[in-house]
């Protein structure tokens, strides 16, 4: 009896080590297909201090590429975000910005945004309670934070893409 225990055990074992073999074969294959490349997203950020009526210097947006734009109003009594996806679209000798997004909350229902333009002074997005700083176009490649307030404004914008 302990003489045919030790042949089932002695052809056992490269049945084993082949198992085991085809196991890792197949682990790396499912591993190596799984793999999955993640970048590192680009972030810009702009601090404004606006006096009424104040524009901001020029924001250019990433050319041809989907860019997240979130603004706020950081000035007590006025508080507010707003957001869009926002593509600065160039080809051919033609410019244009195109966003979609979500007003700053204003104690009505949340209110969505959209468009595209290229003409100076567009509105694209509140980023305040009142609704009256807003992020504008300011020209088909570039855009602006607009106070169209009494009183000075200040916040951020930021940019990911």
């Amino acid at each position: 009896m302990k003489a045919i225990k030790m042949r089932i055990q002695k052809s056992s074992r490269p049945l084993v080590i082949l198992l085991a073999t085809v196991v890792a074969i197949i682990t790396s294959i499912v591993v190596a297909n799984a793999t999955q490349t993640i970048t590192t997203p680009n972030a810009a950020s702009i601090s404004y201090s606006l006096a009424a009526g104040g524009n901001s210097a020029a924001i250019t947006p990433a050319i041809n590429k989907p860019v997240l734009v979130m603004g706020c109003c950081t000035t007590m009594g006025d508080i507010g975000n707003g957001h869009v996806s926002l593509l600065h679209f160039s080809s051919g000798g033609g410019a244009l910005i195109d966003w979609s997004g979500v007003e700053s909350f204003n104690g009505s229902a949340p209110a969505t945004t959209g468009g595209g333009s290229n003409i100076v002074g567009d509105h694209i997005v509140y980023i305040d309670a009142d609704h009256l700083v807003s992020i504008q176009v300011n020209s088909a490649d570039t855009i602006r934070v607009h106070n169209g307030e009494a009183f000075t404004r200040a916040g951020t914008v930021t940019l990911i893409w």
